[in-house]
Formats: C-alpha cells, sequence, structure tokens
C-alpha cells in the first residue's frame, strides 16, 4: 500500500488511523448480530437453481443492502473526514474505464461504485430479468468485479465508520451484512482472499457461528 505525499500523519499531528484500536473486534460488538442462523446453508446454490441466477440475485441484493447500510452513515463520509478510500492500512485508487488511476476521496470512490454496480445489475444484457435470455460468458468476471468493489465499501464502514454506526445501533445490521457477504463470496471464490485477508481478523470472528444467547 501507498500513502502520497504528507497524509501520513495529519497536520494537526494526531498519529495515522492505522495505529489506533480496532474498535470492530470488542466482544461487546461482534456479538451483536440480527440472525442467528447458519449463514453456510443460506449461500448454498438450491438444487434446483441455476448459478448464474443465484449469483445474479445475490450480487443485486448485496449491492442494495451495502448501498442502504452506507446512507446510513454517509453524512459523516465527507471529502474532509475521509480524503482517501481507506481501510486498515491500504487505499484504494479508482480505475476508470481506460485503466487512468485516480486518487479519490472516500464519497467520491463509493459513488463511482455504486454508480458502475447499478449500471450493471439493471442491464438487461447483462443480469437478464426475461426468461430463456441467456447470461454473458464475461458474468462471473463482471460478478467478481461487483463483489470486490462492494468489499472495498464494507471494508471502509468498518475502518472509518463504526463509531457512528454503533451511534446509530445499526451495528448488529452492520455485523450480520458482512458476515453473509464474506461466506456467500467464499462459497463461490467471488473474491481473491488476499483482498479480503485485511479484515481476516474480523471475519474469523463474523463468520463463525454466533455464540449461543446466555439463558434467562
Amino acid at each position: 500500500w501507498e500513502w502520497e505525499g504528507k497524509s501520513k500523519t495529519k497536520p494537526n499531528g494526531k498519529k495515522p488511523p492505522a495505529e489506533e484500536k480496532k474498535q470492530y473486534l470488542e466482544a461487546e460488538f461482534t456479538k451483536v448480530r440480527v440472525v442467528d442462523f447458519d449463514l453456510k446453508e443460506l449461500v448454498m446454490l438450491p438444487r434446483e437453481i441455476d448459478l448464474n441466477e443465484w449469483l445474479a440475485s445475490n450480487t443485486t441484493t448485496f449491492f442494495n443492502l451495502i448501498n442502504l447500510q452506507y446512507s446510513t452513515i454517509s453524512e459523516f463520509c465527507t471529502g474532509d473526514t475521509c480524503q482517501a478510500m481507506t481501510a486498515c492500512n491500504t487505499i484504494y485508487y479508482w480505475y476508470d474505464e481506460r485503466g487512468k488511476k485516480t486518487k479519490c476521496t472516500a464519497p467520491q470512490y463509493v459513488d463511482f461504485v455504486m454508480s458502475l454496480v447499478q449500471k450493471l445489475v439493471t442491464d438487461d444484457d447483462i443480469f437478464p430479468t426475461k426468461y430463456g435470455k441467456e447470461f454473458p460468458n464475461a458474468f462471473e468476471s463482471l460478478v467478481k468485479k461487483i463483489c470486490r468493489y462492494l468489499f472495498h465499501v464494507l471494508a471502509h464502514l468498518f475502518w472509518a465508520h463504526f463509531k457512528e454506526t454503533v451511534a446509530l445501533d445499526l451495528q448488529g445490521h452492520l455485523n450480520t451484512l458482512y458476515a453473509h457477504f464474506i461466506v456467500f463470496v467464499r462459497e463461490f471464490n467471488l473474491v481473491d482472499p488476499k483482498e479480503t485477508c485485511i479484515m481476516d481478523d474480523l471475519s474469523e470472528i463474523l463468520c463463525a457461528p454466533a455464540p449461543p444467547a446466555p439463558a434467562r
């Protein structure tokens, strides 16, 4: 990963956020889930459903849920508070259609992601909705691209906006959405583990079966 220029230490002399304690790993937060059923069973391909159909419906659902989750804290994710799209010690750069690399603020990056994904999932040639219409040959690689971008947004939510998420009492939703997403992309090998490894500490906790509720 790389920092551009002087962005490693903030002008006010604060330590870079990489040295902060990861609040999202604390047990009081990781134990909060919205559901307690087996996510692995939830993501497995049902016998009677075509793989591409299953990938399409799940990818569209994750796009909508992650977009919604981001919208809950979007007022706190600004060009001032999030001058780069960061997660752990990584900065994500946006690459346009011509492959040109752009350093942008986090809200710009998320906007690029959501606009691109919206365009793809509503394109009937890529995500066909009419019965009998074939999926394109490049469908799986497009799903992988979408999932990689959606992972970046989830990672940024934990890294930069977990405090606000807790203040809104939405950490259970974020934890459940993240665990469901990770179990799904692992089941179908949709995101390179080298990409998701920055959040492995969290994935390990959240993707394990939820601890049993204490007896009352």
